[in-house]
């Protein structure tokens, strides 16, 4: 029994990657912004896991969000920076294919909840 519970501990020991866990986007409801994924039709261009239809090719997938270091290859990966590039991506990155769907402040922190929250 006392090898087994070491066994765990050292298999839980090699899972930490050392990384501060990120936290959640404050008062954001995941739910919801997985609805508002849908709703504003982000599937057209993006793959977004358990989002129906959401099978886009022309944007990237957007499995393990809240693991990655930059949104659109150069703005730093936060929360507040993602909900304003949902709501208007030209204002961070002039020139970019993302186009601003009229999504508001709220829906915006709603869908990158739900974006960081993906596995």
């Amino acid at each position: 029994m006392r090898i087994l519970y070491f066994s765990l501990l050292a298999l839980l020991a090699a899972c930490d990657t050392g990384e501060q866990a990120r936290s959640p986007v404050p008062g954001a409801d995941v739910g919801r912004g997985k609805l508002l994924l849908a709703q504003y039709q982000c599937g057209s261009c993006h793959q977004i896991p358990d989002v129906a239809a959401a099978r886009g090719t022309l944007g990237p997938a957007l499995e393990s969000y809240g693991r990655r270091s930059y949104i659109a290859g150069q703005i730093p990966n936060h929360p507040d920076a993602l909900a304003r590039w949902i709501v208007d991506p030209a204002s961070l990155k002039p020139g970019t294919a993302m186009p601003a769907m009229g999504v508001s402040a709220a829906d915006a922190r709603d869908m990158a909840a739900y974006l960081y929250a993906l596995p």
